[in-house]
């Protein structure tokens, strides 16, 4: 599972370099209304990619399911449906993008100064919203097969090149805040493309042919199934999140952009979550597969314990360097302040979200996917936006709203153990198999 995780929390991590150099070079070459114009991105990328993304997930433990049961006919047929569903939807992401990037924006609050600064990044960065949905469905289809070191090796070209790139049309051209997004743009399709290729030249079983891309009803039928509740759980936390960053523009520019910054170091904090969940899930599909129970049970043990202790390690250091990390982005002492209390109220909290998203990615790995979903839906869509509704209604402060993470982190995390510690999933599993 090391061997497996390494690779992936590598690539994630410079996965999470593509949007954090934009901010941090936007906000050292431009000034602070193209930082919290970049800054407040993530909670609308996430928004309109995470339901498809979702779907891709599923896809992955679809191929990972009959691989490790060596059903290789359906694992070529879930493959090359799995591609024909992410150009569709690619394509489906791209006008949606850039079409509803304004309305979404002015629903969010965005104060008048970064408007026309967002709108030009979001719209330059869904111009390649399908590279990042292929991109996805390459990887999963390599994770899904115990391949994470070619995905992490084009990961890494693709990543300087967005740095190259963002240093020439922003710090030497001075193009403006939407170069920023055109650089991650041609990064992102450099991966794909790259993934694209060795999928098609590998001497393997899931070598890729372009001529056998088409939907397939049973295995679309199976990446749907697996995949659906995935997409809807993220959508709607992806809504809920951006609920939260409404609220946090109500506070203005400066805790727009110090909240900012945090979500993009948050995401290196919580690359121990991400990793290991992803290869819980492979493990998990694989091994079920197979049949390996007792396998499965050493491997879940062995995830979520490391997951958690990495998780908070990470979020001890988080919360000593605050005001250090948050000032690499901007040097507005009241932007720092507004970070640093952000990052300080929720960091020391990151093994209960590395506890909960590992066990939701060890229930999709066995088949049960609609069991994070209805948790997640719960805890960190319904309760997280009543919470902030009501409270800020008594305490009109940003710590009000940091503390919803926390708070529905903790009521997950309760609920998942109990249903792990009860529920006889792994035999669920093969009781599925055999009626299938």
């Amino acid at each position: 599972m090391l061997l497996f995780a390494l690779p992936v929390f590598l690539g994630n991590v410079f996965q999470q370099l593509y949007n954090t150099f934009d901010a941090w070079c936007v906000g050292n070459y431009i000034g602070d209304n193209a930082l919290a114009a970049v800054s407040s991105s993530g909670s609308l990328i996430f928004m309109m990619v995470s339901f498809f993304n979702g779907v891709a997930m599923g896809a992955g433990i679809v191929i990972a399911r009959v691989f490790g049961a060596k059903q290789f006919d359906a694992m070529r047929k879930a493959i090359h449906t799995a591609i024909a569903f992410g150009l569709v939807v690619g394509i489906v992401l791209t006008v949606a993008g850039v079409v509803l990037t304004p309305i979404i924006l002015q629903w969010m609050g965005t104060p008048d100064e970064v408007f026309p600064e967002s709108v030009a990044y979001f719209r330059y960065y869904f111009l390649g919203a399908i590279f990042v949905v292929m991109y996805n469905i390459f990887v999963g289809i390599l994770h899904a097969v115990g391949d994470s070191r070619h995905p992490l090796h084009y990961l890494i070209f693709s990543t300087f090149i967005n740095i190259a790139l963002d240093m020439l049309f922003v710090a030497v051209l001075g193009f403006g805040v939407g170069s920023a997004a055109v650089a991650t743009t041609i990064s992102q399709g450099v991966s794909a493309l790259l993934c694209l290729l060795h999928l098609l030249r590998i001497d393997a079983t899931y070598k890729v042919c372009f001529r056998e891309i088409r939907f397939h009803k049973d295995s679309l039928k199976e990446i749907i199934r697996y995949g659906l509740p995935s997409g809807v759980q993220n959508s709607v936390i992806a809504v809920a999140n951006v609920v939260v960053q409404t609220n946090i523009n109500s506070f203005g520019k400066a805790a727009m952009a110090g909240c900012g910054s945090y979500s993009k170091l948050e995401g290196f904090a919580f690359l121990p979550v991400t990793c290991f969940t992803q290869a819980l899930s492979t493990f998990v599909g694989q091994n079920l597969g197979a049949k390996q129970h007792e396998r499965v049970k050493k491997g879940v043990a062995f995830g979520v314990v490391c997951s958690c202790v990495l998780a908070e390690i990470i979020g001890g250091l988080s919360y000593i360097l605050a005001p250090q990390l948050i000032g690499m982005f901007s040097d507005s002492t009241e932007s720092i302040a507004f970070g640093t209390q952000h990052m300080r109220t929720i960091c020391l909290f990151y093994c209960l979200l590395a506890f909960s998203h590992c066990i939701a990615g060890v229930m999709r790995g066995a088949g049960k996917p609609t069991v994070p979903m209805i948790t997640m839906l719960a805890c960190w869509c319904v309760f997280r936006v009543s919470y902030i509704t009501v409270a800020l209604k008594f305490i009109n402060e940003l710590t009000t709203v940091s503390w919803a993470y926390p708070i529905t982190w903790t009521l997950s995390s309760i609920i998942f153990l109990i249903y792990f510690l009860k529920a006889d999933w792994i035999h669920t599993f093969d009781k599925k198999e055999q009626k299938a």
